[in-house]
């Protein structure tokens, strides 16, 4: 063996004592000193918190109202006949779901539809790393009182309702809203509900002169919450929409409370 070929293998030796030496503490040390002084590691941003929607608040506190209130703000809406049908775009009301919005359920971090899902569905199994995640869960459905299961990732009967549909709210008088209004409406966590497909499907952009929900154990809340929400944006009425929801208020007895129902 030459006298150069020499070296280097007795300098391979070394390095390998060396590294063979070091503990796993010790190394793990070395690993961060050299974290703090990259210049590439020191000027990523700190990683973000995980979302905490526990905190966040997915209803109104005073939503839905009870059947006085929507009966009182019944009488107060405006009744006119709908406008500017034929200029309506989903589009309009911001493309999918969005978190930016200032209304229940807004800037928490979580998608909308995983929002509606974590509140009107029982026996809920949320992701250990995103707690926004539905895994798992199960709704009795409101308008039919059917028992749908829902599995993450697998084909559901289950879908997003805006209950005043964006169709309706458009001829009602948002067309004259700005984008964000609009943006803030289609996410407003008061004007969604979780329900079956198919009647979803049925009802579309009916108002309650030509639709309500088979279970008519659900009308008196269904009118309370179509009301509310009116109210709550000030949108119009028409003559036979406000005559339906007359007639689903007084379902609910005079003395019926403000539960969820």
């Amino acid at each position: 063996m030459g006298r150069t070929a020499g070296s280097a293998v007795g300098a391979v030796l070394v390095l390998a004592t060396v590294a063979t030496a070091c503990t796993p503490p010790q190394l793990d040390r070395a690993e961060a000193r050299r974290a703090r002084s990259s210049p590439a590691t020191a000027s990523k941003s700190p990683p973000s918190p995980k979302p905490s929607p526990s905190n966040a608040p997915l209803t109104s506190p005073d939503f839905p109202p009870t059947p006085a209130q929507a009966r009182d703000q019944l009488a107060r809406l405006t009744v006119a006949w709908g406008k500017n049908w034929q200029t309506y775009k989903r589009s309009e009301f911001g493309e999918g779901w969005s978190d930016a919005v200032d209304a229940p359920g807004g800037r928490n971090g979580c998608d909308t539809r995983d929002d509606v899902l974590r509140r009107d569905l029982r026996n809920l199994r949320e992701g250990d790393r995103n707690p926004c995640v539905v895994l798992s869960g199960t709704l009795t459905d409101p308008y039919t009182g059917k028992e749908l299961p829902y599995y993450y990732r697998r084909a559901s009967q289950i879908q997003t309702d805006h209950v005043v549909a964006l169709g309706a709210a458009w001829r009602a008088g948002a067309w004259a809203w700005t984008p964000q209004r609009r943006l803030t409406y289609a996410n407003d966590l008061d004007v969604l509900l979780a329900a079956d497909k198919d009647t979803n499907y049925k009802k579309s952009s009916q108002t309650p002169d030509k639709w309500k929900p088979p279970r008519k154990e659900y009308w008196c809340e269904y009118g309370r919450r179509w009301t509310g929400i009116k109210a709550k944006y000030g949108l119009t009425v028409t003559a036979p929409e406000k005559l339906a929801l007359q007639d689903l208020l007084a379902t609910c007895g005079r003395d019926a409370g403000a539960g969820p129902g």
